[in-house]
């Protein structure tokens, strides 16, 4: 995993010598272990190194002939396209096979990777640049008109920073951020930049884009017919290549461990192919009531013989580090997830560990989520569209104006995942997959882990797991009130010591109760904001915090509100002090 960026100009056009220079400077903190450049002509390259395999021979960026690669994130299937297309590669990266792809098979070549990448060639014989970015979206990638072309990045405070793009922000956008918590579609929050969508092959010719093309994420028609047993065959052959694959590395892996099944899995499927105990970091919190998987954590990996560790948040620890998470957080989405996922991250690197295996996915593969079951029933029967209400639908007038077409990007998803003989389920599971996982749960855990060069991966969101698990008759995802149904059968099997069949606790961070204990001073600091006064009014926002503990949908609009001010003041008012919001710093010292 690293970090990349560059320019594409058209004939006659010249960047100004410090682009490159500034782009590489934003990306560091993605590639700590090198750095590399290419120009040819009105094209540059820019890439930032975290170096997990081929430690030795496997910097950036890659020359094959007239043409070079960067490259983001791994290609599992590197060995095997060595082998069956006899490629003569000179390194081992696992990076250089899509170059030699790319000359033999044009823009096509993207379908024969695996794995998790955003990537940039330059071809100088064809005159073209490509951009591509894997199925699921695992990997950003954003571009941007500038003057003269084109330019590209890994993330978009990278073409902020440089100076190509002013940070001037899409109202439809921040009504969506503080409803839905993350942001949907090509379009990102700033104008200007947009997304390389997931699967997307972007081919770029004299600095304008000639062709686009999308490689689906999840595969075509309605569930088949498959009994239990074949099933469950099918996915531990699925799963088991899967994560052999994600654990191949020259560096030291390990995984983030909860109470659930989906890391339960990769736990059992880990300690049956490593002959060395599983490194596994599991995260708790130090508030009176909250949820806490340590303890069936804990006994998943006794049970495995896993090597386990253990952190616990309090609430000193996010009001310390909340600004740093926040910033993290550029295209953002105001998941709490981020901060456990942030303390975790920075404790397997403190332990050595540069590769984390995930458990991301799982739901949106397995249907795991109350809003998949919701989407089977007819309205009649209590039935409803996923997130037909925002958060700010649901705790009063606390905005100035109520959001318009906050939802237009989510109703445009559901009318084009919801085709091909899909089921109820099926449109609701491949919903998530368009926009919730790409924008909330895998910038999440790209940003997070990468704030601490930390490589993190998720073998559920595989085209081998795919195949094996989307189009299973609904009745093997879901029973009665319990989704994720064949993997939890698939858990019964292999490792009965989770308890799959247990109910589910949820991972829930307890932020209404730390925004509650510190509602008198917080309210009126985040409120003042020139984010958030621009949109809420003072008076509202002091008594939605004072309510955060007693109302869950409260909590949730305060913590996106908290979000938003901290986002706005780095992301927007490119302020990196935290300065009238120290309050923060005051309260980690309490």
């Amino acid at each position: 995993m690293c970090g990349l960026a560059g320019l594409a100009l058209r004939p006659g056009a010249a960047a100004d010598p410090a682009v490159p220079e500034a782009l590489a400077g934003a990306l560091a903190h993605r590639g700590p272990d090198g750095a590399g450049r290419y120009e040819s002509g009105g094209v540059a390259l820019v890439h930032t190194r975290l170096a997990i395999i081929d430690l030795a021979t496997g910097d950036q960026p890659i020359r094959v002939g007239p043409a070079a690669l960067c490259a983001n994130g791994e290609i599992y299937n590197y060995r095997e396209l060595r082998r069956d297309h006899r490629l003569a590669c000179a390194t081992r990266s696992d990076c250089e096979p899509p170059l030699h792809l790319w000359r033999r098979e044009g823009a096509g070549f993207v379908d024969r990777l695996r794995g998790m990448y955003a990537l940039a060639l330059h071809d100088r014989a064809a005159r073209r640049v490509v951009l591509a970015r894997d199925p699921f979206g695992i990997k950003p990638l954003y571009l941007a008109e500038v003057a003269g072309g084109l330019a590209f990045a890994s993330e978009p405070q990278a073409l902020i920073a440089a100076g190509l793009v002013a940070p001037r922000l899409r109202a439809e956008a921040r009504d969506e951020l503080l409803q839905l918590q993350f942001t949907t579609g090509a379009e990102t929050i700033f104008q200007g930049i947009r997304r390389v969508l997931p699967g997307e092959t972007v081919v770029i010719a004299d600095g304008a884009v000639v062709e686009r093309r999308r490689r689906p994420a999840l595969p075509e028609g309605p569930p088949e017919a498959i009994g239990e047993e074949a099933a469950l065959e099918r996915l531990d052959a699925a799963l088991t290549e899967s994560v052999e694959l994600h654990q191949r590395s020259d560096v030291p892996y390990g995984m983030f461990l909860s109470g659930g099944t989906d890391s339960a899995a990769i736990l059992a499927l880990m300690a049956r192919l490593n002959e060395r105990p599983v490194r596994a970091f599991t995260a708790g919190f130090d508030a009176p009531g909250a949820a806490d998987e340590r303890a069936r954590a804990a006994a998943a990996a006794r049970a495995a013989g896993a090597e386990h560790d253990t952190i616990l948040i309090g609430a000193a620890d996010v009001w310390r580090h909340l600004p740093a998470i926040v910033a993290c957080m550029d295209d953002p989405a105001a998941d709490y997830a981020i901060i456990p996922t942030w303390f975790l991250a920075r404790r397997a690197r403190e332990a050595g560990i540069k590769v984390v295996l995930c458990g991301e996915g799982g739901d949106e593969i397995f249907a795991g989520y109350g809003r998949h079951r919701a989407a089977m029933r007819p309205w009649w029967l209590g039935g409803k569209a996923p997130r037909a209400r925002g958060t700010f639908d649901r705790v009063g007038p606390v905005l100035r104006e109520a959001p318009r077409g906050w939802r237009d990007g989510i109703a445009a998803a559901e009318a084009a995942v919801g085709t091909g003989g899909r089921s109820r389920l099926q449109g609701a599971q491949a919903l998530d997959v368009a926009d919730w996982l790409p924008n909330d749960l895998l910038t999440k855990l790209d940003r997070c882990l990468m704030a601490h060069g930390v490589e993190g991966r998720t073998p559920f969101l595989d085209p081998g797991v795919a195949a094996a698990a989307f189009r299973l008759p609904d009745p093997l995802k879901v029973r009665g009130h319990a989704g994720k149904w064949i993997l939890r059968r698939w858990l019964a099997r292999h490792f009965p010591a989770c308890e799959p069949f247990a109910p589910k606790q949820g991972f829930t961070v307890p932020i209404g109760a730390w925004i509650a204990a510190e509602a008198e001073r917080l309210g009126p600091l985040v409120a003042a904001q020139p984010g958030v006064a621009e949109v809420a009014r003072l008076e509202r926002v002091a008594a939605l915090f004072a309510q955060a503990e007693r109302s869950r949908h409260a909590g949730k609009a305060a913590w996106h509100l908290l979000f938003y001010a901290l986002w706005h003041r780095r992301h927007v008012e490119g302020r990196r002090d935290v300065a009238g919001m120290d309050t923060l710093a005051a309260l980690a010292e309490r």
